[in-house]
């Protein structure tokens, strides 16, 4: 009896088990979608795997180099960390548009991203610039991102730390 009342509660117990709950579909996403748009983009650069003419400047020091780039995911990460759709910010772009140009911008001052611009030409995407910038007591920085398919990314960045120097990186890609 004992047996048969504990195999009556163990298939309760599994019985009463609910399937993992389906995950909520993901909202619509509030601006542009940086990182799904530089997800395909890293995609579709693997496939066509071009040969890149790259300059990589700190201050006046230059190296360039062609090369192919073995992981564009990685190569573009730092425009896909510019993603403005992450939920502490909505609500803290404001949307300016005409016809061939997008721009989001945030004044607020716990926001690094303080613009995504979007040009379209034709219907599609012709180049994307974002400004970033940080600033505390001993530290500013300030990025220039931009991205035009097919033609060239750069990355410009000037920072200065407390009692140092200035510093200006430039990195070019340029596609052939």
């Amino acid at each position: 009896m004992r047996n048969t009342i504990f195999l009556l509660l163990i298939l309760l117990f599994f019985g009463s088990c609910n399937p993992a709950a389906p995950k909520k579909q993901s909202s619509p996403l509030t601006y542009f979608d940086i990182k799904g748009y530089f997800a395909k983009e890293a995609k579709r650069l693997k496939s066509l795997n071009p040969e890149i003419d790259k300059t990589v400047t700190v201050n006046q020091s230059a190296e360039h180099k062609k090369l192919k780039i073995a992981d564009w995911q990685k190569e573009l990460s730092i425009f896909s960390d510019a993603d403005i759709n992450k939920s502490a910010w909505q609500g803290l772009f404001k949307l300016h548009q005409t016809q061939d140009v997008k721009t989001y911008i945030s004044d607020n001052e716990k926001v690094p991203v303080k613009s995504l611009q979007v040009s379209y030409q034709n219907g599609k995407i012709h180049g994307i610039e974002i400004l970033i910038s940080n600033a505390n007591s001993l530290y500013t920085s300030s990025d220039t991102l931009s991205y035009f398919p097919d033609s060239l990314y750069q990355v410009k960045k000037t920072q200065h730390i407390t009692l140092l120097k200035e510093k200006n990186y430039r990195i070019t890609g340029k596609f052939k």
